[in-house]
């Protein structure tokens, strides 16, 4: 099973695909309803390539055949009729004509999909192992670049709340550095929308020949980080018009580190609460009290 709807499964794949490929690919985008009642020789067809063309698509894209494809792709037009939370699913496109009201139900519906996927189809026996490690890691290692090293950030702060030692690396040559420097008591993630990118990549694989537990935070099951990573832990994107799947996803990201971290929280109980008690005044002493009026 894709991670996300075979649709941006599909999505995320197409850059990489070429030729004959990207042509069935673009095909099944632009129509996906009309794809369903198509056999593969008539999708061949259709695309002017070949029915064993269409068997290799759904190979390169993860799917076990043209069948599983089908499936996929009605089971996502079944969820896409009613959403999780009750109400017509809204179509993704924004145009400049849409009015405000239209940008934040698209947005709004989106990333509440994405969500709703992400908890539906989590691996929690990764999702276990993850807060297992994290919760008894001697130092914590967290890659990201770009917006991912936004989430990066996010997830230091989170865990190094409930005490943990941990440092969210936005720079490679730092974030190498620190890598060459784990033991096996160490926990290092990497996280990546496309789970390609280099400066997340290098250190994720400095980091496991260190010895340390290395956990990947990406879409892409089948990316490079996902593959040099120990634990995977696979995010639901939500684009939409103006917004990439590495904006569209970042809501999923976080919801997977927020799980995370309260599950760290409750392995690591006696630390995190005495973590939070030696900290909760901080805040409210550096408010700015409000003047009454005379």
């Amino acid at each position: 099973m894709p991670s996300t709807d075979v649709t941006t499964l599909i999505r995320t794949e197409l850059p990489r695909l070429a030729g004959s490929l990207r042509k069935v690919g673009e095909l099944i985008l632009e129509d996906p309803a009309a794809v369903t009642h198509c056999s593969a020789a008539e999708l061949g067809r259709r695309t002017g390539t070949s029915q064993a063309t269409v068997t290799r698509f759904c190979r390169a894209i993860g799917l076990d055949s043209y069948q599983h494809l089908l499936i996929e792709l009605a089971q996502e037009r079944g969820r896409g009729e009613v959403s999780a939370w009750g109400s017509t699913e809204i179509d993704t496109d924004i145009s400049p004509e849409d009015s405000l009201e239209r940008v934040v139900q698209v947005v709004g519906s989106a990333d509440l999909r994405a969500i709703q996927q992400t908890i539906d189809r989590i691996d929690l026996d990764a999702l276990e192992r993850a807060a297992q490690a994290l919760a008894k890691a001697r130092r914590i290692d967290v890659y990201g670049v770009g917006g991912s090293g936004a989430v990066a950030q996010e997830t230091e702060t989170r865990l190094f709340r409930i005490g943990c030692q941990v440092r969210g690396w936005t720079e490679v040559h730092g974030a190498a550095t620190s890598a060459a420097l784990l033991t096996p008591a160490d926990v290092a993630i990497g996280i990546s929308h496309s789970g390609a990118t280099r400066e997340t990549l290098e250190p994720l694989e400095m980091a496991k020949e260190r010895g340390a537990t290395t956990i990947a935070i990406t879409t892409d099951p089948r990316s490079p980080l996902a593959r040099a990573a120990d634990i995977r832990l696979i995010p639901a994107t939500s684009e939409t018009s103006f917004r990439t799947g590495s904006i569209g996803g970042r809501h999923s990201v976080l919801m997977i580190v927020d799980c995370l971290y309260v599950r760290v929280g409750q392995l690591s109980y006696q630390r995190a609460s005495a973590s939070l008690a030696l900290t909760d005044h901080i805040t409210p002493q550096h408010a700015v009290k409000s003047r009454r009026a005379r």
